[in-house]
């Protein structure tokens, strides 16, 4: 593994030979034999420098901002002392090894050294290099902050659209002109003291205004109107007899065949079971991504007890006469109440986010009251240690997916008086449960996801979990029960193994990815090949994240092409997850481009060099 502490294109500080002054010097390559950066200056002079003698941009930060000098000690030093030190360190006089001479890089600097005193002077500095800045939790290019609270001091700079990174430069300045640089800072900083006492924050005005997702206000818009009623339409089409697309749209139910109060307590009644069970003190606590103020929230991974604790309840009821048939017959109006009750919970979560501090808010949110209600203002709302989004992803919705399937087993078994389910119904039923199981046995990895590092938790996040998982996802098994297909165990077999081998590419790419976000340094990993990136982490170029670069997106697709192939090939109507499924990993994958292309810059640019296929090899 590389051992390189800074990325190429990096913008940090080089110590000058023969001196204790640091400048702003770009990386321009590294040796991995000697070790040794090749480094830019601003004045064009490159030089070699070890990495001891480079600092990072953040850690001179740090100096009180308002000195107007980095070296007070030799203002109070002696004239002559003085004189000689900045004579004897001066960049000005670069050593043997300088690729430029001193006359030719600072020839102000060299004559004014016999006449003044030379005083370093702090001052803003727009760069043209790109955010080396590392940002937590997807925090927005605006904002930085400082990871080392011990100031309490605040400073916001104010800069022209077309600029991208805030620093600060050393310059040689002579004493008799800090007058005049403190007129001129005094414009272009201004001190602010409120904020939290422990830390300095660094904000720039945006540069331009943020680019909303989904098509923008009209687009979330039509999407908070469109999925429910594309869901009712779609389990319609499915209970018809001939469900082909010449028979749209369904004739629709009365309405007392889509809603029922005591079906919505029911569902209530499951929501509440699953909290009961998250509350319970088993399964170890992690802690999750570093949020922009340092601090990482800390989880509860006990999903798979959870799980386990439900299929004993499931299990018991069953063995006491309960039938699930219940389910299938207000399958409807279950969904409904699931629409229902992830609106009213989305006008909670909104209304609370709007007395939410600014620093819990979501990166993603904008501001505009439509989008936000959609996409989530708040990044992650908690009640005391209760973390709606954390609980909502995985439980009420994942593991009620497994619930409906085995009822439509069950019920295909009554309904069509079967000893033992079809084997089409087998298949479908294991398939999803071992996807399920997995999810939940891997449950830490869901932690650094886009769902929770990213987006805040609003009507996007609350209908999909509740309601498009639980009621679209089985809707293989929902198709099988109204129109049964045999499958010959040949073709079983071939199911099966594309089934497993999708498995194994979106399990092990998974593994592979959160093995080396846990420890980069692991000798199991040191074979893969990376690039260093200018926020200090790696990014893999080998392995499975070598072949694409989304291979577990790849493994997803194929496993859910083997959930729809046991539905035979008489409609389409079982292969809309495929095609959904392909259109949301597409469009995901479009947003995780662009937020890697904004943390890691060009890192990022020559891993997609290296890596040029997104998803499938050789097609996209």
């Amino acid at each position: 593994m590389p051992s390189r502490k800074f990325a190429d294109g990096e913008v940090v500080r080089g110590r000058w030979p023969g001196s204790s002054l640091y400048y702003e010097v770009e990386i321009l390559s590294h040796d991995s034999n000697s070790q040794l950066y090749t480094v830019k200056y601003k004045d064009g002079t490159e030089l070699e420098l070890k990495e001891s003698d480079i600092k990072p941009l953040t850690s001179f930060r740090q100096k009180k901002s308002g000195s107007t000098s980095s070296s007070p000690s030799r203002r109070r030093g002696s004239r002559s002392r003085s004189r000689s030190r900045s004579r004897s360190r001066s960049p000005g006089r670069p050593p043997k090894s300088s690729r430029r001479s001193a006359s030719a890089l600072h020839p102000a600097a060299v004559k004014e050294m016999g006449k003044e005193v030379l005083a370093v002077k702090l001052t803003p500095l727009v760069l043209p290099f790109g955010n080396s800045i590392n940002r937590y939790n997807g925090e927005p290019e605006y904002r930085e902050r400082n990871d080392m609270p011990h100031k309490n001091i605040q400073e916001k700079f104010h800069l022209s659209e077309e600029s991208s990174y805030v620093s600060t430069q050393y310059t040689l300045r002579p004493r008799r002109e800090e007058t005049k640089l403190k007129e001129i800072d005094a414009k272009e900083e201004k001190i602010v003291t409120k904020g939290p006492p422990s830390l300095r924050t660094f904000e720039v005005t945006p540069a331009q205004k943020k680019d909303l997702e989904f098509g923008g206000v009209p687009g979330v818009f039509l999407i908070m109107l469109g999925l429910p009623a594309f869901l009712f339409l779609l389990l319609l089409m499915c209970k018809q007899k001939d469900p082909s697309l010449l028979n749209f749209p369904p004739p629709l139910p009365a309405l007392h065949e889509l809603w029922e109060t005591r079906v919505f307590g029911v569902y209530i009644l499951w929501f509440f079971v699953q909290a009961l069970f998250y509350l319970l003190p088993i399964g170890k606590v992690v802690e999750g991504t570093p949020l922009t103020d340092g601090r990482r929230l800390k989880y509860r991974l006990n999903g798979f007890y959870a799980f386990l604790l439900t299929s004993a309840v499931i299990g018991a009821s069953v063995f006491r006469g309960v039938t699930l048939h219940y389910v299938y017959n207000h399958f409807l109006q279950l969904a409904l109440a699931a629409i229902v009750f992830s609106v009213l919970l989305s006008v909670y979560l909104y209304v609370r986010a709007l007395r939410a501090p600014w620093d819990e808010l979501s990166p993603a949110s904008s501001g505009n009251a439509i989008y936000d209600f959609f996409i989530g203002r708040e990044l992650n709302p908690r009640i005391g240690t209760f973390d709606l989004k954390y609980f909502c992803e995985l439980r009420p919705g994942l593991i009620g997916w497994v619930v409906v399937n085995l009822v439509m087993l069950l019920t295909e078994m009554k309904l069509q008086d079967r000893a033992t389910p079809s084997l089409a119904m087998i298949l479908v039923n294991s398939f999803q449960l071992l996807y399920v199981v997995d999810a939940l046995w891997n449950e830490e990895a869901v932690l650094t996801t886009m769902d929770i590092t990213h987006d805040g938790f609003g009507f996007m996040l609350a209908f999909g979990d509740l309601v498009w998982v639980p009621f679209t996802y089985s809707f293989q098994a929902f198709y099988l029960l109204h129109h049964p297909n045999e499958v010959s165990w040949p073709v079983a077999s071939l199911i099966i193994a594309l089934k497993l081998c999708g498995y194994v590419i979106f399990r092990c790419a998974n593994a592979q990815k959160n093995a080396f976000r846990k420890n980069p340094t692991d000798p199991k990993l040191a074979h893969l090949k990376t690039i260093h990136t200018s926020t200090g982490k790696n990014l893999l170029v080998s392995g499975w994240w070598g072949f694409v670069r989304h291979p577990n997106y790849l493994g997803d697709l194929i496993m859910a092409l083997a959930w729809s192939l046991p539905c035979g090939f008489n409609h389409i109507l079982p292969y809309f997850y495929v095609i959904y499924f392909a259109v949301l990993l597409a469009h995901r994958e479009a947003r995780d481009e662009r937020q890697c292309k904004r943390k890691y810059g060009v890192a990022w640019e020559k891993y997609c060099q290296r890596v040029p296929y997104r998803i499938f090899p050789y097609v996209y």
